[in-house]
């Protein structure tokens, strides 16, 4: 299928000079360019506090490229070069009326009347932002002019907060003007699971409860929490990653196949998913989440201070930095199939991955061999970050008389076979924006079932005095995170373990 460039369109980017612009908005930008991807009527609008202008934001933005390496030096870039005359800014205060005038009036020079706004911003400007749009009518649509919306996460802190922000916005525009971000979708691993689930007839027929024993959703980080301990301390592992990431990589994992792969048909099956998560008890809560923090220690060499002396935090916090949940998937396909996540901070390796463990095989057939070894089981292992791929371990006769097997793995990485050493992610998710197309974007109904499913976590360790359970950096987590997953006789992956 061709890839067609996406209409010309106005990027009005609040928070212009912050560090998501700069290390990755922008380089998504400069590859789309590269790649022809983006109209020539691309316009990219800057909004910021700090005051400057559009040669203040271009000297910024090429400071930063500078450091990237030979191959993205600015001056021999041509793709940068092309994109720099087109870049403008304005400094002002997001809440004042000034701002969103001069935004008008900036729109109106330019040639085409699409636009669309990007809030990399905090989220508590989320809703003031929207609003002073529509108050100026920045977000009236034409026929043959859009106004898109791109939203970062965090959206909402919990359920209550999601709704009311969710209604927030949408007294303001339509659904179909809102795309609700998560970065975790632009990745091409995540987008194939689709693929690898709907395109091949050996994964689908096998894709039940009567053949998977159950599924592992990991997002490990080597990182500590660093500078941001402000923001942090009051969001947590849970907050930060769950409702989000991890609950995005489930509904592509437990989806009912789509009428079609449009983005509404796809969107309905994945926001039908989360709101068949089923919703705990205060009891059953406690039974199916761990939490952990990390103490001093060294990851990879580096010494890391313990989670409760990092700036900006709370010696007393009761924040989690580790955190592994247990989940059921209340449908006909998954019943009796659970859901283990995890994600932490401070890990033994940076690891995002889904393993899909099958049921065990009869041993019938290898009664007379040497079984003391157990057989294992078949797993699909979809790495997601970093060494993008897929691996399917399988079991295969050793060479030799005897007949005893060995467990081997299939293994196929993007690398090997396609060059995506240079995206960030966003390409996929800028390009879909300026098209409409909003199917790696997140509906109001999915957002809502994502919160509804924590609330119970959340709403127990807010009324809990007990502290999250401490772990050494640089290891797989605290041991409460493995007694989880024990007691139902089974194990974690290994962290980093490419197979």
């Amino acid at each position: 299928m061709d890839v067609v460039p996406s209409p010309p369109v106005t990027l009005v980017i609040f928070g212009a000079t912050g560090d998501l612009t700069r290390r990755l908005l922008m380089p998504a930008l400069i590859n789309l360019t590269d790649q022809g991807l983006v109209d020539h009527g691309l316009h990219i609008l800057g909004i910021g506090i700090e005051p400057g202008d559009g040669a203040m934001l271009t000297g910024r933005l090429e400071t930063f490229l500078s450091t990237l390496g030979a191959e993205h030096a600015p001056a021999s870039n041509k793709a940068w070069q092309n994109l720099k005359s087109r870049i403008d800014y304005i400094s002002g205060d997001f809440t004042k009326d000034d701002i969103y005038q001069d935004i008008r009036r900036r729109l109106d020079t330019y040639s085409s009347g699409n636009a669309a706004f990007y809030l990399a911003v905090p989220p508590q400007f989320f809703g003031p932002i929207v609003e002073k749009l529509a108050e100026h009518k920045l977000t009236e649509e034409k026929p043959d002019a859009f106004r898109r919306i791109a939203i970062e996460k965090p959206f909402g802190t919990d359920l209550q907060s999601a709704k009311a922000l969710n209604a927030r916005i949408l007294a303001c525009v339509e659904e179909n003007q809102v795309y609700r971000l998560d970065h975790f979708l632009g990745k091409e691993t995540v987008q194939n699971i689709l693929t690898a689930r709907f395109a091949n007839m050996m994964i689908e027929a096998l894709w039940n409860n009567n053949y998977i024993d159950h599924v592992q959703i990991t997002a490990a980080e080597l990182v500590d929490v660093g500078t941001r301990g402000k923001f942090y301390d009051a969001t947590g592992a849970l907050r930060d990653m769950v409702p989000n990431h991890l609950f995005q990589l489930l509904a592509m994992i437990a989806m009912e196949p789509p009428n079609g792969f449009g983005a509404e048909a796809i969107r309905s099956e994945k926001s039908k998913v989360l709101s068949a998560l089923r919703i705990y008890t205060p009891e059953e809560a406690r039974e199916h989440a761990v939490r952990g923090v990390y103490s001093a220690g060294s990851v990879n060499g580096k010494e890391v201070p313990a989670y409760h002396d990092t700036q900006d935090v709370d010696p007393n916090s009761k924040t989690e930095t580790y955190v592994a949940l247990k989940l059921d998937v209340d449908t006909w396909r998954w019943a009796g199939v659970p859901f283990y996540l995890r994600t932490g901070k401070a890990l033994a390796a940076r690891d995002t991955e889904i393993v899909v463990t099958f049921r065990q095989v009869p041993f019938a057939q290898f009664r007379e061999t040497d079984v003391t070894r157990r057989l294992p089981r078949n797993k699909l292992i979809i790495q997601v970050q970093p060494n993008e791929g897929l691996s399917m371990e399988i079991s295969i006769k050793t060479p030799g008389l005897a007949v005893d097997t060995v467990p081997i793995s299939l293994d196929f990485r993007y690398a090997d076979k396609f060059d995506i050493s240079k995206t960030t992610g966003y390409e996929s998710l800028l390009y879909d924006l300026f098209r409409g197309d909003q199917t790696l974007f997140q509906r109001a109904d999915g957002i809502e079932a994502g919160w509804a499913a924590i609330q119970p976590f959340l709403d127990l360790w807010a009324k809990e005095d007990e502290k999250p359970e401490p772990y050494q950096p640089g290891s797989n987590g605290p041991s409460c995170a493995d007694d989880l997953i024990q007691r139902d006789g089974r194990k974690w992956h290994e962290i980093g373990d490419p197979a």
